[in-house]
């Protein structure tokens, strides 16, 4: 019976991974449909060195994915088309929701790492992050964001 959840574990976590992929994918896609053709174009579109634009639009980024610190260097690129932008913002949420793994406190870690002022706040859909205290910002002048509680929706 061991094996059996063990297979089963390993399943979801391939089919996670998968999903992490392909939407790391539709990043990619979406730099070269706003008219970035070259590595030199999207690294400087992406505000990435060239070396870490290549491995993320060949979608052979780690395991863990993209981490924090490449997602808010991403944002604050000046030249990052709208839909790449979008399409960033969808892969924090969903990672933030867990649908590519990740424990709780993982998770609460990633969210804590983004700049907040990158992120729009959600006002016509439920988001998985969600700001604490209704919004209010902290004596620092920071937002904070925690992941909700429940289970996670697809």
């Amino acid at each position: 019976m061991a094996s059996h959840s063990s297979d089963a574990f390993r399943l979801f976590s391939a089919a996670q991974r998968a999903q992490q992929s392909s939407k790391i994918k539709e990043l990619a896609e979406a730099v070269k449909s706003a008219g970035f053709l070259t590595l030199d174009e999207q690294a400087i579109a992406l505000g990435l060195s060239r070396s870490t634009a290549w491995t993320i639009l060949k979608a052979s980024h780690k395991a863990s994915g993209l981490s924090g610190s490449i997602i808010n260097r991403m944002l604050a690129a000046p030249e990052l088309p709208p839909l790449v932008r979008t399409k960033i913002l969808e892969y924090v949420e969903e990672k933030a929701a867990g649908l590519y793994g990740g424990s709780r406190s993982q998770r609460r870690k990633f969210a804590a790492r983004l700049s907040i002022e990158k992120l729009p706040v959600c006002q016509e859909t439920e988001s998985t992050l969600v700001p604490e205290h209704n919004g209010i910002t902290r004596a620092s002048g920071e937002r904070s964001w925690v992941i909700p509680e429940g289970p996670i929706r697809q």
